[in-house]
This record gives structure tokens, C-alpha cells and sequence, in this order.
């Protein structure tokens, strides 16, 4: 199990700066198209370990949604799919007006995302190894999750430097003291994070059922940490600062939140 969470360490840290590398060389377009054969090849690799019960599976179940969620990630964060809305939010806009803009400035991306999700829940829905399904699942929730609780508010999010093509998301960020909404993902992703370990641990030693809850424990409580680093004045961007070309740059999150701090959020 120890080696589980240690492999889901690295594939977030590792991921995240790797994603982080491509956009600040600026070839990060060009990164979308090349690696989108390797998206696809990543999703079939997820059906496939779906029929995989050993730890082999379970690893690559894990690895595959990782993939898949970074290059959806990566067309984001280089402007390839975003939402047909790519203007700063105008001054007093407030409300519904708010949020219908708001939501055009990353609709296509989230539409992308969840037709991905339908079409692996179809593939996978009675698949004996679910690890890659549930792990995406787990991203794409908790991405919706984090966005929104920027949209509504938190007290320590900062965005010094976006990547330019998605820099005018800034303008839709709330500073706020906390938010209604805050608690509710706290308790849901504790929950959850319980939910895996006890699974974790009652599972055979050494087995892939072992490995897969050990994994989404390990990425569920990323998701968990990171939700908390947006009330907690604490600055995670040293952990990716040596893959960045320069100070400040911003990092995308796998739990979907963009931080310019650094973080999850690895993809």
C-alpha cells in the first residue's frame, strides 16, 4: 500500500509539472495536437485495465485517467479549449450575468470533459476494475468543486500570472472570507477519503483491489489539501518552481483548480 501512495504522489507531481514545463516554453499548442493520439490511446488503455483485477491494472487504470485528465488540462490552460467567452468579466457585472459569463469562459472544456466521463461510465460501468473510471470521476468532481468555490469566494487564492491565453479568468475569481459551499467539499471530500482507506485497508494484502482504493485515498486527500489551501495563507509553488521558466508562473491543478501558487491541484 505504501508503494501505492507514493506512485500517486509522484503522477500528481510529476504531471503537474510536466504540464507546467510545456506552457512555459510556450510550446504548449502544439503540445495539445501531438499528445491527443496519446489521450485516446490513454482512454482505451482504461477500458482495457477496466477487465484487470491485478495490481497491474490497478496501476494502470490510475496512470491512463491521469493522462486523459492532463491533456484536457492542457488544451485548457493553452486557450485550445476553453469557451466561447474569452473577455475579462465587465466591471459590475453581478448575478446570473455573472454567471452565464463566467460559465461561457470555460463551457467547452467542461462540456468536453463530461461527454469523456459518459463515455467511460458506459464502457466501465460494470467493469471489474474500477480504478481509472473512478479516478477520473474523482478529478472531474473535484475540479467542479474547486472552480466553483473560486467563483463564490475563498480567501486565499492568487493569481500574480495566468497563462496568457487564459489570463482575463482572473476577472471571474471572488475573494471572500468563505462561502457557502466551502464546508459542503470539505465534509464530502473527507468522507470520501475514509471511504477509500477503510476499503484500503480491509482488501487482501498485496492485491489490485488494495491498490486501487490506496491510490484514490491518495488522490482523494490531494483534492482534500488543496481545497484547504484555499483558506490557509500557505504557498505551495516550490514544489514545481524548478519546472517553471520563471517566478510566479502559474500551475494547474489535477484536481482542476488553477493555482498560481503551485499546486493540484497536479491535473
Amino acid at each position: 500500500m505504501t508503494l501505492a501512495v507514493l506512485s500517486a504522489l509522484f503522477i500528481w507531481w510529476f504531471s503537474t509539472g510536466a504540464i507546467l514545463l510545456v506552457i512555459n516554453r510556450g510550446s504548449g499548442r502544439t503540445a495539445v495536437w501531438a499528445t491527443a493520439p496519446l489521450a485516446v490511446l490513454a482512454a482505451w488503455g482504461m477500458i482495457e485495465g477496466g477487465g484487470m483485477t491485478d495490481v497491474g491494472g490497478a496501476y494502470l487504470g490510475f496512470a491512463a485517467a491521469i493522462t486523459v485528465w492532463g491533456w484536457f488540462e492542457l488544451a485548457f490552460l493553452t486557450g485550445v479549449l476553453t469557451g466561447p467567452n474569452r473577455e475579462p468579466c465587465p466591471l459590475g457585472a453581478r448575478g446570473m450575468k455573472r454567471f452565464r459569463l463566467a460559465w461561457r469562459t470555460i463551457a467547452h472544456h467542461e462540456l468536453a470533459i463530461l461527454l469523456t466521463a459518459v463515455v467511460l461510465v458506459t464502457f466501465l460501468w460494470n467493469a471489474e476494475n474500477l480504478t481509472g473510471l473512478l479516478t477520473f470521476l474523482i478529478l472531474f468532481v473535484a475540479r467542479i468543486s474547486a472552480k466553483v468555490n473560486i467563483y463564490l469566494g475563498v480567501p486565499n487564492f492568487t493569481d500574480e500570472m495566468l497563462p496568457q491565453p487564459v489570463e482575463y479568468l482572473r476577472t471571474y475569481f471572488a475573494s471572500r472570507w468563505m462561502n457557502l459551499l466551502f464546508p459542503f467539499s470539505i465534509t464530502a471530500l473527507t468522507a470520501a477519503v475514509t471511504y477509500w482507506v477503510e476499503h484500503a485497508l480491509i482488501a487482501p494484502a498485496g492485491s489490485g483491489a488494495e491498490v486501487g482504493f490506496a491510490l484514490l485515498a491518495t488522490l482523494t486527500s490531494l483534492a482534500l489539501l488543496e481545497h484547504w489551501l484555499m483558506v490557509l495563507p500557505v504557498r505551495d509553488s516550490l514544489l514545481w518552481r524548478w519546472m517553471t521558466s520563471k517566478p510566479g508562473a502559474s500551475v494547474p491543478n489535477n484536481t482542476g483548480q488553477i493555482r498560481v501558487s503551485g499546486g493540484t491541484h497536479g491535473l
